[in-house]
């Protein structure tokens, strides 16, 4: 999930100097610690219907669209499946879900502060306040299913990214990880743990299986942006769920920078699916 950065380098020449000295620090962090996407890899990507734009290599894959992790066995895999829609804002999910229902997740933060440990509490009550079939429990040792830990990234092209993750395995199993990003203008000195905990329920949601509502069109939140593909990946209509513009769903693409949580669009799909 993104944040657009722009409207707030409108608030004032101080804060305009500060977000630009950050960006160049960030920048100078990245190349240190990120390999460029060799051409065969960006071919693949945009074999999938992704765009290449701002793709980068990251811990387990290739971060693309802001925050989806693409791992190497999501570029390998033969399409199994159409994209169902094309023009239409509605609910997606992926060819990939959780299996073995009923089930617990286990999720487990690591090496964060107290705004992302209470965030993901937050996040795990919305979930299993639902009384899907999938629920999740937040531990603090031995191996969890999903691990929450941090990065450090200032804003690139007008955007900042708030969090990331993948997507379900073909066993069934969900994404493994959400990372989310500690850079100060990402939630400021001291995050909100609302806004923290909307972030980690949108990434939580890619890895059970859950696309953008409005992948079709990142500009609908995002203000930029087009189709972000289906492919391999799939891009599942959910029946039940709208045919028109869904501007409250957890799962849009960029964040409106503060509480966003379940909306009855969103509730039909997670039981349609869980």
């Amino acid at each position: 999930m993104r944040k657009n950065t722009i409207a707030a380098l409108l608030l004032g020449a101080t804060l305009v100097f500060v977000i630009y000295s950050c960006k160049k620090d960030a920048v100078v962090k990245q190349r240190d610690t990120e390999s460029a996407v060799s051409q065969d890899v960006l071919a693949k990507i945009k074999a999938l219907g992704f765009s290449t734009s701002g793709a980068r290599t990251v811990e387990g894959g290739w971060l693309v669209e802001g925050d989806i992790l693409l791992t190497q066995e999501n570029l390998d895999e033969a399409a199994t499946s159409a994209n169902l829609r094309i023009a239409e804002t509605e609910q997606y999910r992926t060819n990939n879900l959780v299996k073995g229902l009923p089930r617990q997740i286990t999720i487990k933060v690591m090496d964060l502060g107290a705004a992302f440990v209470s965030g993901t509490d937050l996040a795990i009550a919305r979930y299993n306040a639902q009384n899907l079939q999938l629920t999740f429990r937040r531990i603090t040792s031995g191996k969890a299913d999903i691990t929450i830990k941090g990065f450090y990234q200032g804003p690139s092209g007008g955007f900042i990214t708030l969090g990331s993750a993948g997507f379900p395995t073909r066993n069934g199993n969900p994404y493994g990880t959400i990372s989310m990003n500690t850079h100060e203008l990402a939630y400021g000195a001291n995050p909100n743990v609302d806004y923290v905990g909307s972030v980690i329920q949108h990434e939580m949601g890619h890895c059970i299986g859950f696309r953008h509502t409005d992948y079709m069109n990142r500009a609908f939140s995002c203000g930029t942006g087009g189709n972000e593909g289906a492919s391999n990946i799939g891009a599942v209509h959910i029946p039940g769920t709208p045919t028109g513009p869904d501007n409250a769903s957890w799962m849009l693409a960029c964040s409106n920078g503060g509480n966003r949580t379940f909306n009855g669009n969103d509730i039909v799909a997670l039981n349609y699916l869980y």
